[in-house]
C-alpha cells in the first residue's frame, strides 16, 4: 500500500491532480465556515439539532446547514436535478435521443442539468428561508431572496467545484465532495465520544461494541459494493478482408448494488416530510400521534423506511439498466449468452437474472438504513455520528477513487493497490 503510494506521488500527472483535488476539498471546506449575513446562527442551529429534515441534509452538506454558510445546501439540489433528468430520459423522446447520441448528447444533458439544479436550489432555498423565519434578524421579503440567492450561489459554486474535480482531478467531484462533508465530522464525533466516555455515558466496552459493528458495516459494504454477477457472453467471429474479428468470451457483469444511495435518499425524503409538517403543529394531538406510531424510530417507521428502499433500489435500477436495450447491444455486436437465443429470451434472462441481484442489492441497503436503530440498541450510544448510509457513501467514493488511482499507476506499468 506504501509503496503504491509512493508510485503515485512519483507520477507526475498523478501527482498534479491529486493535489488540484486536495486543493478543491479546501476550498469547499473553507466556505462550509462561512455564514449567510441576517442569520441568528444559534436559533437556526437548535432547528437542526431537533431531529427534522435538516439533520440529515446537515450530514451530507459537512456541517455546512447548521452553521447556514453559502454551502449551506451543499450539492443536493445538483443530485436531485440529476435524478429527475434520468427519470425524464424515459418520458421525453428528446432526452432519450440525446442520451443514445454520445458524448455530445451527454453534454447537452448536462447542461440541462445545470440550469434546472439552480432553479431547484433557488426553490429549496427560498423554502429553507422560509422555514426558518424566526433565526433571521431581520425577517422581510427583501431578505428572503437575498438569502435564498446567496445560498443558491453556494450551490452553483460547488457545483461547478465538483466538474472541474472530475475534469482535471481525481475522482467524481460531486461524490468527493460528498465523502469530504461526512469525512469532516470524524473529528467531532470521536471527540463526542470521548466527552460521554470521560462523563460515564457510556463505557469502554460499549465503544468496543460500536467499533466492531463500524468493521464488519464496512467489510459488509465493500463485499456488496464489488459484487457482481457476471454473464457468460460469446461473440461470434466476423471476417473483414484477411483479418478475422470477435470469437472471444467475455461477460456481462451485474452489480449487487446497482443503484448506489440513491434508494436511501428517495425514502428519507419521502419520510421526512410528513414528518417536518406534522413537527410544524407542536403540541397537537396530530403531532404526538405522528411521533408515537411514525416517529424516528418507531416500529411503524422502521418498516416502512425499509420497504420503501427495497421498492426504490428496483425502481431506480430499472431505470438506469434496461434489460431490452442491453440485449440489443449484444446482438447488434454479434454476441450471444450461450444457451439463449438473441433478442427477447436474452432480455427476459437478463431481467430475471437482475431481479434476483437487486433483491440482495435492496435488501443490504435496507438494513443499511435502519442499522442505527439496532445499533443504539446494542451500544446506548446516544446520538450515533456515522450511520450506515453515511459509511456506505464513504467506502464506495473510496473504492471508486482508489479504481481511478489504479488505472493511472497500471497505464504507466506501477504496482498497483491491488496485487
Amino acid at each position: 500500500m506504501l509503496e503504491s503510494l509512493k508510485s503515485a506521488v512519483k507520477v507526475t500527472e498523478l501527482r498534479t491532480k491529486i493535489l488540484f483535488t486536495l486543493g478543491m476539498i479546501f476550498v469547499f471546506r473553507l466556505g462550509a465556515h462561512i455564514p449567510v449575513p441576517g442569520i441568528n446562527p444559534d436559533v437556526f442551529a437548535d432547528l437542526v439539532n431537533s431531529g427534522l429534515i435538516f439533520g440529515f441534509f446537515d450530514v451530507i452538506s459537512g456541517g455546512a446547514l447548521k452553521k447556514f454558510s453559502v454551502f449551506a445546501m451543499g450539492i443536493m439540489p445538483y443530485i436531485n436535478a440529476s435524478i429527475i433528468m434520468q427519470l425524464l430520459q424515459i418520458v421525453i423522446p428528446h432526452l432519450e435521443r440525446l442520451a443514445k447520441e454520445g458524448e455530445e448528447g451527454r453534454k447537452k444533458i448536462s447542461q440541462y442539468v445545470r440550469y434546472l439544479t439552480v432553479v431547484l436550489a433557488f426553490i429549496q432555498g427560498l423554502g429553507v428561508v422560509i422555514g426558518v423565519k424566526g433565526s433571521l434578524i431581520n425577517p422581510s421579503v427583501a431578505t428572503y431572496i437575498m438569502t435564498a440567492i446567496t445560498i443558491t450561489a453556494g450551490t452553483t459554486f460547488l457545483m461547478w467545484l465538483g466538474e472541474q474535480i472530475t475534469e482535471k482531478g481525481i475522482g467524481n467531484g460531486i461524490s468527493l465532495l460528498i465523502f469530504a462533508g461526512i469525512v469532516s465530522r470524524v473529528p467531532q464525533g470521536a471527540a463526542r465520544m470521548v466527552e460521554y466516555l470521560n462523563a460515564g455515558t457510556i463505557n469502554i466496552f460499549s465503544l468496543l461494541i460500536l467499533v466492531v459493528i463500524g468493521a464488519l458495516v464496512i467489510a459488509g459494504v465493500v463485499a456488496v459494493q464489488e459484487g457482481q454477477r457476471r454473464i457468460p457472453v460469446q461473440y461470434a467471429k466476423r471476417v473483414v478482408g484477411r483479418r478475422v474479428y470477435g470469437g472471444q468470451t467475455t461477460h456481462l457483469p451485474l452489480r449487487v448494488n446497482q443503484a448506489g444511495v440513491i434508494p436511501i435518499i428517495f425514502a428519507s425524503s419521502l419520510l421526512m416530510f410528513p414528518e417536518t409538517i406534522a413537527n410544524m403543529f407542536t403540541n397537537s394531538p396530530v403531532a404526538a400521534f405522528y411521533s408515537r406510531w411514525f416517529g424516528w424510530g418507531s416500529v411503524v417507521h422502521t418498516m416502512l423506511y425499509a420497504l420503501l428502499i427495497i421498492g426504490f433500489t428496483y425502481f431506480y435500477t430499472a431505470v438506469i439498466m434496461n434489460p431490452v436495450d442491453v440485449a440489443d447491444n449484444i446482438k447488434k455486436y454479434g454476441g450471444f449468452i450461450p444457451g439463449l437465443r438473441p433478442g427477447r429470451p436474452t432480455a427476459e434472462y437478463i431481467s430475471r437474472v437482475m431481479t434476483k441481484v437487486t433483491l440482495a442489492g435492496a435488501i443490504f441497503l435496507a438494513l443499511i438504513a435502519i442499522l442505527p436503530n439496532f445499533v443504539l440498541l446494542a451500544t446506548r450510544i446516544p446520538n450515533i455520528y456515522f450511520g450506515g448510509t453515511s459509511l456506505l457513501i464513504v467506502v464506495g467514493v473510496a473504492l471508486d477513487t482508489m479504481k481511478q488511482v489504479e488505472s493511472h499507476l497500471l497505464m504507466r506499468s506501477y504496482q498497483g493497490f491491488i496485487k
